[in-house]
């Protein structure tokens, strides 16, 4: 089983992810260049990164969205693909257009890092079905905007579709029903602003994290 991780100029934790599949789960983990136009053929996941892609310049992701392998990336989601993308890559995940809303600076305007406690709203998804319904898990946030926003008609047809996977117990950036992550329609795009990835080693100081990824990875073995 392989997972693809995009490399963006700027992305700071594509290496965090490595490390974690690899040693972890013993998953055959690949970095693809933001410049590359495809992805490995057999590939059954894409994962985006934290970090600051381009700087952040204009707006966060903006400029990222229009590398040339966000057309694969698009491509691979629209045809039922698990792709995640984790604060800079939920960032780009909105910016592309796969998943609605948009990512705002906090409301304190201040870059905010510290270990934040969730709900699991939503354990249906292959992101979170080892989670139980409404179970609260720790994951570090590090981001200055992560202001999760979207319009009332947006709002509504996210919590008709049941598509709010994660929200703040302490809204901490001012997210619209303290919107901490969610999925497309399909449920095979997920977008999240704080990082399980860094709270899936004990050594790390948390393991509630890990759930999430041996769900994608259970989610794919079962399809092979």
């Amino acid at each position: 089983m392989k997972f693809a991780i995009i490399s963006f100029p700027g992305s700071n934790c594509e290496y965090d992810l490595f490390y974690l599949l690899r040693d972890e789960f013993q998953i055959e983990t690949v970095f693809v260049d933001y410049r590359e136009t495809s992805l490995p053929a057999d590939a059954k996941a894409v994962l985006i990164p934290g970090g600051f892609s381009y700087g952040d310049y204009l707006r966060s992701g903006a400029i990222a969205r229009f590398s040339p392998i966000m057309e694969a990336v698009k491509e691979f989601a629209n045809n039922g693909g698990l792709v995640i993308g984790i604060c800079n890559g939920f960032q780009i995940l909105t910016e592309a257009g796969l998943l609605p809303g948009a990512l705002r600076h906090n409301e304190s305007l201040n870059f905010i890092c510290k270990p934040e406690p969730l709900a699991v709203k939503n354990n249906q998804t292959s992101f979170t079905n080892l989670y139980d319904d409404s179970e609260t898990v720790v994951f570090p946030i590090a981001h200055g905007e992560g202001n999760y926003y979207c319009d009332e008609e947006t709002l509504a047809k996210l919590k008709q579709n049941n598509q709010i996977v994660f929200t703040y117990q302490d809204n901490p950036n001012g997210s619209v029903e303290d919107i901490a992550g969610i999925v497309n329609e399909a449920g095979n795009v997920l977008g999240m602003m704080p990082h399980p990835e860094r709270a899936s080693e004990a050594i790390l100081g948390g393991i509630d994290g890990a759930r999430l990824f041996q769900a994608m990875i259970d989610s794919q073995a079962v399809k092979n």
